[in-house]
């Protein structure tokens, strides 16, 4: 596979003043237009065991609160037919939360895991009666279960507001984020938000509060936490949107005993040129961290200047390297995939169109879509995620635009061939993990890095396999009737 090489900013500046490459020969389908009734303004995908796609839509839906639609879970198969599974505040008081935003996981149970912004048993003074968040399980079915219910006691020490998405780690528990709450309400704002948390939850849903931003008043630890990763380390790695040195966000690190260490404070550069408010964090196969910053860089976008956004590599150790620097046709990126070709594939919320596609290749930037090219946005307006599928093609969500303006679901092929991905990375010896793919009937092996594994298949598109005892960091391979599929990144064995 392809390992992603950093620039020199020199070179990141001259390629802002050039246009962007537009690389031809892609297909996009709109797999769906939102309506209202069936969901409005959805956050993403993620696919499945069944091979069929889960998201979450932030409004709409069958329930009303506070004038709009309280949110939904759907389900969508790559040809573009969806389910809706659930339709949030279907409880007395919106016990079971409203407004989803983060997108859902599916765990090794086989259930799916997400959180709500709002909603749940428990009010917060400062978002009145909007409810403080909640996390959730659902079933394939559509049967959803409230595990825990955020602000349990006054001041909301346990955190609110959980935005971002949840993680299962090694160990089976799940660990997130809460971007407002805590024991810390300094934020350099005075809102009494908090500054935000990390958590751990078990499946049956007890959680413990790891540890809350902001404990001084500066704030040099970052504050609004915006998801994380668990590296190969064992250890857990995200981005803070505010705070840090400079008060414009922080990589950290964390142990699940909730040690945490900042990696890098942004804007450490004049002109804030490396970026400002990180969004995300992924580790690729070369086992350095990427991610992208809303603003900064060497372009100013919008009326105050604020930067149109940065691609960036960090080293575990913290070394920053800024690999692109947007500009006013494609700014605002909000998050990066590893495709299975080795290469970098992102989304831009803002500039001059509807939101773009784009690629990193060798450190070369490329366009591969622009949003809102149709005439009424009918393909879509604000892309607002982004996943490579097992049939090699993208897809994802954009959260306006569509035949009714309320968000759509599309897949952009580009020429990739099909592959397997991981439904649990990294994990230890003797631990089952899953596998999906396509056409797995009749599977006669599964490997990792060389190493013969037992498995078990459980559809056309699910294998399961334990890790074997002495296997080593690689990538799996399971041998079907119609060819051998790899992993589009390595599987990482925790010792």
């Amino acid at each position: 596979m392809t390992k992603l090489r950093g620039w020199k900013l020199s070179t990141v500046v001259a390629l802002c003043a050039a246009t962007a490459i537009v690389v031809h020969g892609q297909t996009f389908t709109t797999l769906h237009s939102f309506n209202g009734a069936d969901g409005q303004y959805p956050s993403g995908v993620v696919q499945a065991a069944d091979g069929n796609f889960y998201g979450i839509t932030n409004l709409g839906g069958a329930n009303m609160c506070n004038g709009v639609g309280c949110g939904t879970v759907f389900e969508i198969t790559p040809t573009g037919v969806l389910t809706t599974l659930y339709n949030f505040c279907s409880q007395d008081a919106c016990l079971d939360g409203n407004g989803p935003e983060a997108e859902l996981i599916q765990a090794t149970d086989g259930n799916f895991y997400g959180t709500t912004a709002y909603g749940g048993a428990n009010t917060c003074d400062n978002f009145g009666t909007l409810g403080c968040g909640t996390v959730f399980r659902l079933s394939p079915s559509g049967m959803l279960t409230t595990l825990y219910d955020f602000c349990l006691q006054g001041s909301c020490p346990d955190g609110l507001y959980p935005q971002a998405s949840l993680i299962q780690a090694v160990g089976g528990n799940f660990y997130g984020a809460t971007f407002f709450g805590g024991n810390h309400n300094a934020c350099n704002t005075g809102d009494g938000f908090g500054c935000g948390t990390v958590f751990k939850i078990s499946p049956s849903g007890a959680l413990t509060t790891l540890y809350s931003f902001c404990p001084q008043t500066v704030c040099t630890d970052g504050s609004g936490p915006s998801g994380l990763i668990q590296a190969t380390d064992g250890s857990f790695y995200g981005t803070t949107v505010a705070g840090g040195a400079n008060n414009q966000g922080t990589v950290f690190k964390i142990t699940s005993q909730g040690a945490l260490t900042t990696l890098y404070s942004f804007c450490s550069q004049t002109s804030c040129t490396d970026g400002r408010s990180p969004i995300g964090l992924i580790q690729a196969t070369d086992g350095n961290f990427y991610g992208t910053t809303f603003y900064g860089g060497v372009a100013k976008c919008g009326v105050n200047g604020s930067g149109c956004g940065t691609v960036f590599k960090i080293t575990p150790g913290g070394t920053l390297t800024t690999m692109y620097a947007f500009n006013n046709s494609d700014s605002g990126p909000v998050g990066l995939i590893e495709a299975s070709d080795g290469n970098l594939y992102g989304i831009t919320s803002r500039g001059r169109w509807g939101g773009t596609i784009f690629t990193i290749t060798r450190g070369r930037f490329a366009t591969l879509y622009t949003f809102c090219f149709k005439n009424g946005c009918t393909d879509g307006e604000i892309p607002a995620g982004l996943v490579q599928g097992t049939d090699g093609d993208f897809y994802g969500a954009t959260t306006l635009g569509g035949a009714n303006g309320d968000g759509t679901v599309f897949r952009l092929t580009t020429g990739l061939g099909p592959f397997v991905s991981l439904v649990r990375n990294p994990a230890k010896a003797g631990q089952v993990f899953g596998i999906l793919g396509q056409g797995f009937f009749g599977t006669t092996s599964v490997s990792l890095n060389g190493t013969a594994a037992t498995f078990s298949v459980k559809s056309a598109t699910l294998v399961e396999a334990t890790v074997p005892a002495g296997a080593t960091t690689g990538f799996v391979t399971v041998t079907t009737p119609s060819g051998t599929l790899t992993s589009n990144v390595p599987f990482h064995v925790i010792k």
